[in-house]
């Protein structure tokens, strides 16, 4: 396998909506986010840290985790930071800056970054509207 999940041991890439510890950035595949999140699972299940944190806190997580040595986890960073930004959720809302991150992750080829900055020139939310751009990014 080329990424396992470290609860499952199958592939994190292949079920879903993967999840991620903002603390020590191992990802899970959907299957074990959704079960974790039907469970109410408070902790990590490999580095117990707590997550049901405040917003803020979760933003504090993910700049301490893209200051670490790329990895796989970066662009996943990159892209909950930019979720952030653009929802004024743990952050103060500012489009440019989720923008940002968005590229930056959408760069790696991470596809929900793309689909984000795609959103972005369809609404012209932090940039002109433009809808041939959004189609590409889509």
């Amino acid at each position: 396998l080329k990424h396992p999940c470290p609860i499952c041991l199958d592939n994190e890439e292949d079920a879903g909506e993967i999840g991620m510890c903002y603390s020590c950035g191992r990802m899970f595949c959907g299957s074990c986010n959704k079960s974790l999140a039907q469970r109410a699972v408070t902790h990590c299940p490999t580095c117990r840290g707590a997550q049901d944190v405040p917003p803020k806190e979760d933003v504090r997580r993910l700049r301490q985790l893209l200051a670490r040595p790329p990895g796989r986890h970066t662009p996943v960073a990159q892209c909950s930071l930019g979720e952030t930004y653009s929802l004024g959720i743990g952050a103060v809302k500012d489009a440019a800056e989720a923008l940002r991150w968005f590229h930056l992750a959408a760069a790696q080829g991470y596809a929900r970054a793309q689909f984000h900055i795609g959103t972005c020139y369809h609404e012209g939310t932090g940039v002109l509207q433009d809808s041939a751009e959004a189609a590409r990014w889509y």
